[in-house]
């Protein structure tokens, strides 16, 4: 493939423009150049088939050769985590899961990308950013590790053909936190008086394994006034009272069904697909979970994706709209990459709006676009599908925070160990108050930080 003409590139960024994008128009280098990308397989076919589309089309614009490969989700986990350890690394990561980007950027693994990101961060959500700013406790500083592409945040899903089925309306539901969770028993109580006597109100994940109990209790904590738990400072607060009790409030919230029969007994050692498939297979009403993964497992079962309903965070007890937590997922470059100029150049073209845009289109929007202009603008987001919508409009436009392991990578070991979720076990199994639990789990977690000094705001 040859390299296009200086006239062919302004040619496109014509194009671009006149589609009412303004894109900076790739230009490619002058040898050709082979970028080795290792990115995350997709969990919907689609997904896949969009990447492949971006590969080709950035393989046609620019001369270069993208080597890719499209890995699970888990074994990608796995193998890059042993590629900063090797030294084997590729030119391009996809990050795998929460705890990758925040550990090693402070273990300086990763090339900053600032370069990249902050010519374009005028486009983007602040939260959007936020994902991507980790501290390096080698420079003493926060940079951009990684490129903002997919963002995703929990909203809440269920049944709305159970809820009608117990004799109730969608519109019944209320829309205040305590009484949006507690509409959900009855329904149970409703449904098993039907003869369905296998199924549950919750879904929640009250497990030790993946990352969906931890964001699970840390928005739960949010919800009743704990959104300062860790601040954008990278500072632990496990010391304010106000923390404490929405710590206390949240646990007590997340166990007390589970106690009472309202979640399936199962979900202790349930992984993140697991309640993605009970809820599929109407095990229960009710399910919190990250995305609309959920719902766009059903897309080609229009009766099933029509019966179930996305649902964003109701509001606080106290009326006021509930901070929803963002995560981001993007590409990132370790170092030892041998195409380093190479692999900035395929993410500048991979964060183009429209380029974007298509990409995340073509996987169905299962993640959200990280650019608010381009979400207004393109009705797909805001006004073609009411799951894409509710989930659009809360990872953008609602009150929002990044994942705390964006603020202090300290959180990610005390995940890692799932100390909160530990701390539900004692309650749930062993017996253990509340307020004891909590407090346990707030000694460990300042043990843990305290190994996580951030010198630079």
């Amino acid at each position: 493939m040859t390299n296009p003409s200086r006239r062919s590139v302004l040619r496109r960024s014509l194009g671009l423009i006149a589609a009412g994008t303004l894109a900076r128009p790739y230009i490619a280098n002058a040898a050709a150049k082979t970028v080795e990308a290792w990115w995350n397989q997709g969990y919907l076919p689609e997904e896949d088939v969009a990447f492949r589309a971006l590969v080709a089309d950035y393989e046609k614009a620019s001369g270069d050769k993208v080597d890719y490969s499209l890995i699970p989700n888990a074994p990608l986990r796995q193998k890059e985590i042993s590629a900063i350890e090797s030294g084997g690394v590729p030119d391009v990561m996809e990050v795998a899961d929460i705890r990758f980007t925040p550990l090693n950027a402070w273990d300086d693994h990763l090339l900053a990308l600032d370069d990249i990101v902050e010519p374009e961060k005028f486009r983007f959500s602040p939260t959007a950013l936020g994902c991507c700013y980790h501290y390096n406790n080698t420079t003493k500083k926060r940079a951009y590790y990684m490129a903002p592409m997919k963002l995703g945040t929990w909203p809440f899903h269920f049944w709305g053909s159970l809820v009608e089925k117990a004799g109730y309306k969608v519109s019944d539901v209320p829309n205040t936190w305590d009484a949006f969770l507690d509409f959900f028993m009855p329904v149970q109580d409703k449904l098993r008086g039907q003869g369905m006597r296998n199924i549950y109100a919750y879904g929640y994940q009250l497990t030790g394994n993946g990352g969906d109990p931890i964001v699970t209790f840390n928005q739960f904590m949010i919800a009743y006034g704990g959104k300062g738990f860790i601040t954008p400072d990278g500072k632990l607060h496990t010391d304010d009272p106000k923390v404490r009790e929405a710590a206390v409030k949240g646990i007590v919230k997340l166990t007390a069904p589970y106690m009472k029969g309202y979640v399936p007994p199962g979900v202790v050692s349930w992984n993140d697909a697991d309640d993605n498939n009970a809820f599929h297979s109407k095990l229960m009403v009710m399910d919190f979970d990250g995305s609309i993964s959920t719902e766009l497992a059903l897309y080609n079962k229009k009766e099933e994706y029509d019966a179930t309903v996305t649902h964003g965070l109701p509001l606080g007890n106290d009326g006021e709209k509930v901070h929803a937590q963002v995560v981001g997922f993007g590409p990132t470059i370790p170092k030892g990459a041998k195409n380093v100029a190479a692999a900035k150049e395929f993410i500048r073209y991979m964060l183009e709006p429209k380029v974007l845009n298509q990409y995340l289109k073509g996987g169905l929007g299962r993640f959200a676009i990280p650019i608010p202009g381009m979400a207004k603008s393109d009705p797909f987001w805001l006004k073609e599908d009411p799951h894409r919508t509710v989930h659009t409009e809360q990872t953008l436009f609602g009150p929002t925070l990044p994942i705390y392991e964006a603020y202090n990578p300290a959180i990610a070991q005390v995940d890692a160990e799932h100390v909160f979720s530990v701390a539900e076990f004692d309650v749930m199994k062993n017996g253990m108050a509340p307020e004891a639990a909590i407090d346990k789990a707030f000694k460990r977690a300042n043990e843990i930080f305290a190994k996580y000094p951030i010198t630079q705001a």
